[in-house]
């Protein structure tokens, strides 16, 4: 865990130098593309099932419900003018970087559950799982993301649990790289 939390820590403060412009950029697009703030905060599922506040870059309107997209009854109507944008190229994510200098995300890991996804969160908790710190990609991140139903994502997301490493970490960072350049696995 030690080493783990070392490079996450320096990984995400060379890439929030490096990525500074751009998030910059996408800071002002938003602010400029539709009323309402630049980040949108969610309570999150953290280690041990503690919330936290993840921030993203706000790619729906501010009324949109509070529940998973894929339960939006009609996603695309709640999107902002850049929101489909920001989600398929990944940048909304770009502000969890925050969250791993605070040591609340990893790089890889579980993706953090909304607080009200009550059986993700339970199966979840009964595989283990929750020990691990959500991250920004992960192991059922790159086999499938929004295609997944939740018990599958478990299953992933325990394998991950297994089989952790340095390598396997390594590993799902390229393949989230291709999976993010292709815009594959993203819904909307």
């Amino acid at each position: 865990m030690g080493l783990k939390r070392a490079v996450d820590f320096f990984l995400a403060l060379v890439v929030s130098v490096i990525l500074l412009v751009p998030i910059l950029l996408v800071a002002v697009s938003v602010r400029l593309t539709s009323p309402g703030p630049t980040l949108y905060w969610s309570k999150r599922i953290g280690r041990f099932n503690q919330i936290f506040l993840m921030p993203k870059f706000r790619s729906m309107r501010v009324d949109t419900p509070t529940v998973a997209t894929h339960l939006l009854e009609n996603p695309d109507r709640f999107l902002t003018p850049i929101g489909s944008f920001l989600r398929k190229s990944s940048l909304d994510e770009l502000p969890q970087l925050w969250c791993i200098l605070a040591g609340k995300m990893s790089f890889v890991g579980p993706r953090p559950a909304l607080y009200n996804q009550y059986d993700l969160i339970e199966l979840r908790t009964a595989r283990g799982v929750d020990k691990l710190l959500p991250g920004l990609t992960g192991w059922a991140q790159i086999n499938g993301r929004d295609e997944l139903p939740i018990p599958e994502k478990v299953k992933f997301d325990a394998e991950y649990l297994e089989r952790r490493s340095i390598g396997f970490d390594m590993r799902i960072l390229f393949l989230t790289a291709e999976k993010v350049i292709r815009r594959r696995g993203i819904k909307h």
